[in-house]
């Protein structure tokens, strides 16, 4: 514990003094409560300096202020619904009880109160106290309310003080959560079956990205955190479940910067007899639901014009023909991995020359097209070696059924037609193993198993569940949209 400042030893003091005198500081409940939304309904109709004695209500939250004028005192109550003043009067609380309990009190402190809805005399609504009771005595104080916490990393570290300290970041995760809310929703209304897969897994598939390792002492083994929910969803439409979503959390063990998370949560989604056309409707029609929702919780400037990007109409790029436009490479998909290779490295590309075909291709297009986004854009169609968990095009040679969404800071979504044929995803598994030369593309034997059974014809999707917050209300750091992000230690 670090070493307590003097207003923190004074509050500590008031504690000992409390309990001294027969007061716990630290109650078990207050029951009866009503939000100080209902509170200051209860003041809608009254004149200024008047109060409704025949109404008495409860109200409990975090004293912000107390300001004391002679006779009378006012104190700023907070709760999740906002903020209702108290007003503490001698000739209604005692002589004794008042000046006790402005000894006691502090900025920070929880307290429940009983009184009557009242309004003071400059208009303000307000409960006429009766009766005050701490409920949990605050040694810490609050963070100055106009400055809160300047050090961003400690800020991220104490998130609690954070949303004690802001209304506008507690606004924000509470838009997060009815967001989520809504994806949920939007894919139940559509018929689809929310699941949960594993997180320990043997073999880590379905994406390219570095596991976290752990061991499972009772087996013996070494199991993985999981890359991406794909592989365990498609097998649960080779079961029948036909349309299947998880919204979970996702590890890989790598970057941590202003868009990457190792911990991130991720939506994605299966659908038997539908093709990335089909998905990529749903996916339109998803984010209109949900940039109209985010303008709805959160209706400020900066959310409405960021909102507004993920309204459709979106544009479509073509992944091989913007890349050899924007470059000046000719004939792309003939182009050699190690001629990639050398390509990349001219551009200032630092992946290792072990790195697969698709890698290469994946940096060229970072580099020449991303940055030319304005908006929310539509990737299409992207060379077969990006890609190996998906259907080869049906009319274009050498690519595959797939579509990405970018906006102008990051890639937020992934979606293709699905690879059926068990042979073929065999032989992908086994071409990329050879490529990398380790595990990063891990062949999972089990999954072209359940394909051995029959995977209907199938589309998928995955998207970054904080990042569609970060794009939504017009964040700059992915930080900002996860409640509780890893940060480097002090």
């Amino acid at each position: 514990m670090p070493d307590e400042s003097p207003l923190e030893a004074e509050r500590r003091a008031k504690i000992a003094r409390l309990r001294a005198a027969g007061r716990e500081p630290f109650a078990f409940s207050f029951p009866g409560r009503v939000g100080t939304d209902t509170a200051r309904q209860a003041c809608a109709a009254l004149p200024a300096g008047a109060d409704d004695s025949s109404r008495t209500l409860r109200v409990a939250g975090r004293l912000r202020a107390l300001r004391q004028h002679g006779k009378t005192a006012f104190a700023d109550l907070d709760d999740r619904a906002g903020t209702i003043q108290l007003l503490l009067r001698v000739n209604e609380l005692g002589e004794g009880p008042y000046q006790e309990w402005l000894a006691d009190l502090d900025p920070g402190d929880i307290v429940g109160a009983e009184g009557n809805p009242a309004v003071s005399r400059r208009g303000e609504p307000s409960l006429l106290v009766r009766s005050l009771t701490l409920l949990s005595k605050a040694i810490a104080p609050p963070p100055e309310k106009y400055h809160g916490f300047q050090d961003v990393e400690e800020r991220l570290r104490r998130r609690y003080v954070d949303l004690l300290a802001s209304p506008e970041v507690r606004d924000r995760f509470r838009a997060r959560t009815e967001l989520i809310s809504e994806i949920r929703k939007y894919f139940d209304s559509a018929g689809f079956l929310e699941v949960e897969t594993p997180i320990l897994l043997r073999v880590a598939s379905g994406a390219a990205a570095a596991p976290f390792v752990t061991h499972s002492n009772y087996l013996d083994v070494d199991l993985r955190l999981r890359i991406a929910q794909e592989l365990p969803l498609k097998r649960l439409l080779v079961g029948g479940l036909e349309r299947v979503y998880e919204i979970g959390k996702t590890f890989r063990n790598e970057d941590l910067d202003s868009i990457h998370s190792p911990e991130f949560t991720e939506l994605e989604a299966y659908w038997a007899y539908a093709d990335y056309q089909d998905m990529r409707a749903l996916t339109e029609g998803l984010f209109d639901k949900l940039a109209r929702r985010a303008v709805e919780l959160v209706p400020t400037p900066q959310v409405e014009k960021a909102a507004a990007a993920f309204r459709p109409p979106f544009p479509t790029v073509d992944f091989v023909d913007e890349l050899e436009r924007r470059s000046g490479i000719k004939d792309l998909l003939s182009r050699s991995r190690e001629e990639l290779r050398e390509l990349a490295r001219s551009i200032g590309s630092t992946v290792p020359d072990n790195s697969s075909t698709g890698t290469f291709l994946d940096k060229l297009f970072e580099h020449y097209v991303e940055p030319t986004f304005t908006g929310v854009t539509f990737v299409v169609d992207f060379p077969l070696a990006t890609t190996p968990l998906a259907r080869r095009h049906r009319s274009k040679p050498g690519r595959v059924e797939r579509f990405e969404v970018f906006t102008p800071a990051f890639e937020l979504a992934n979606a293709y037609t699905e690879l059926t044929d068990p042979d073929e995803q065999a032989e992908r598994f086994r071409t990329q193993l050879g490529e990398r030369g380790d595990d990063r593309y891990a062949y999972d034997e089990d999954f072209v198993e359940a394909l051995r059974y029959g995977l209907p014809p199938t589309t998928g999707i995955g998207i970054g569940v904080d990042r569609l917050i970060m794009g939504l209300l017009g964040l700059s750091s992915i930080k900002d949209s996860i409640l509780f992000p890893l940060v480097r230690a002090r």
